[in-house]
């Protein structure tokens, strides 16, 4: 059973920068990938970045060039350094793994609020 807790969601003006972590209880070196999404009201959750145990790395096109997704195997964390944010990406911000021949496990998410 893996358990995976974000935290460092908040209120932040647009233009600000925010860092959310994801501690994960097991090994995440092992993981095949771990990933961000985010579910806005009224919204279907969508991919927000993830990053593979090779160290690639995916983002939407709406977050490239701004967020930044990386991973800390030491201590089984992985982030997600937003900057520019925009008040489009307010939204519960939720943790992902993905496990060779399991389903996905999910944090239970942190919000980010952008305000204009």
């Amino acid at each position: 059973q893996v358990q995976l807790v974000e935290s460092g969601g908040g209120l932040v003006q647009a233009g600000g920068s925010l860092r959310l972590s994801c501690a994960a209880s097991g090994n995440i070196d092992s993981f095949n990938a771990m990933g961000w999404y985010r579910q806005a009201p009224g919204k279907q959750r969508e991919l927000v970045a993830a990053i593979t145990s090779g160290g690639s790395t995916n983002y939407a096109d709406s977050v490239k060039g701004r967020f930044t997704i990386s991973r800390d195997n030491a201590k089984n964390t992985v982030y997600l350094q937003m900057n520019s944010l925009k008040p489009e990406d307010t939204a519960v911000y939720y943790c992902k793994a993905d496990l060779a021949f399991l389903p996905a496990y999910w944090g239970r998410g942190t919000q980010v609020t952008v305000s204009s």
